[in-house]
């Protein structure tokens, strides 16, 4: 009797590897057929006025493959995957040009490319200023701002400029900052001087005080910028995202050394659009009201009394004139709405100065 067990043959990894030649070609010959069908439906928009980034159809198109995705593909991945093939029908539809607070691989650059995938072209500035005046004098399609974070509150620049820009806000994108230590160097102790944005040494200070507490600390105008440095540097370091260690080819030596988990920034997208409404949007307005008692209050009390959910009130100084206030509210609604509209006039008797900045779609977790 013989005591082998015989098993069914294995398929040969070659035959594995045309299965999978096969598939491949049938995946490129659909994406090429959606590229076909986005360029007709951007003539369309161009011919109807339409506006070639929509960020709701974005939405409505990730959720539609989330309840499809029977896995073992993770969401994240389908994501990552999708938000390239619509980046790719976007910039087939129309090219986009896209304005950031750069270098490559600052947290604003790693916003716009979740907002716009990587087929867009992405144009780096120096500041926020910057990015305004592009979009503004349509060098740029679309500008990628930041304008508050969870933990070091507004970035006020950014709300100044509105006051001086014709620019709309046209969409919002929350990112999770994590900070990493990068370097050429392979170890942490072989580390004498640490890069990073005063904002980033600040959120991981405990790391750095228990960690490398005889380092010195240098400041630079951006993560990204620490990351430059640092690759061209022995014995230094930049805290920074992960991703311009790819970009820098720089080491992750250390993860997540921030000293708060949830922070978080907010950034919006500006350009010349006023998006249609999509059930869940979100109103932006800035406002400044005469110096008597009880303008603040009688100022927001429509939107109190009309039941409409406030989400921000912010103040800055206009710069005038002495304790003279703009301020900035966001809440819910979006401004076809004849209800938002009602609120809005409203508040205009006592205002001074009042300026839509926006109507556009809340974010959504994906």
């Amino acid at each position: 009797m013989n005591d082998k067990t015989s098993y069914p043959a294995e398929p040969e990894i070659p035959q594995l590897r045309a299965a999978i030649d096969e598939i491949d070609a049938h995946i490129l010959e659909l994406i090429n057929g959606r590229l076909k069908l986005a360029e007709t439906i951007g003539r369309i928009k161009k011919e109807q006025g339409g506006y070639i980034f929509d960020k709701s159809r974005e939405t409505r198109v990730m959720e539609r493959l989330n309840a499809l995705n029977p896995g073992p593909l993770k969401t994240q991945t389908l994501h990552q995957i999708f938000t390239d093939i619509i980046s790719a029908c976007r910039e087939i539809q129309a090219p986009t040009r896209i304005s950031y607070l750069g270098p490559e691989a600052t947290f604003t650059h790693v916003a716009a490319m979740a907002l716009f995938g990587h087929s867009a072209t992405f144009i780096p500035q120096t500041s926020i200023r910057d990015v305004f005046m592009e979009v503004g004098r349509k060098k740029c399609d679309y500008g990628v701002v930041p304008v508050e974070n969870s933990i070091e509150g507004a970035i006020n620049h950014t709300l100044d400029l509105f006051f001086e820009s014709d620019l709309k806000i046209c969409a919002e994108h929350y990112l999770n900052i994590s900070h990493a230590v990068l370097s050429r160097a392979d170890a942490i102790d072989d580390i004498e001087v640490i890069y990073s944005h005063p904002q980033a040494l600040a959120q991981c200070r405990g790391w750095i005080r228990k960690n490398l507490p005889n380092a010195v600390l240098s400041e630079t105008r951006s993560t990204a910028h620490a990351a430059q440095k640092a690759a061209g540097e022995k014995n230094t370091a930049a805290i920074a995202n992960s991703e311009a260690a790819h970009i820098y080819g720089l080491q992750i030596l250390e993860s997540h050394i921030e000293d708060y988990a949830n922070n978080i920034t907010r950034f919006l997208l500006i350009g010349n659009d006023t998006p249609p409404p999509t059930g869940c949007d979100k109103t932006s307005l800035m406002f400044v009201i005469a110096h008597v008692p009880g303008a603040l209050y009688k100022t927001l009390q429509p939107i109190s009394e009309a039941g409409i959910n406030m989400s921000k009130l912010e103040s800055r100084p206009t710069k005038h004139e002495n304790w003279s206030y703009f301020f900035f509210v966001d809440f819910d609604g979006h401004i076809a709405d004849a209800k938002i509209q009602h609120t809005i006039e409203q508040m205009r008797p006592y205002c001074q100065f009042i300026k839509l900045l926006g109507s556009y779609p809340q974010f959504q977790e994906q």
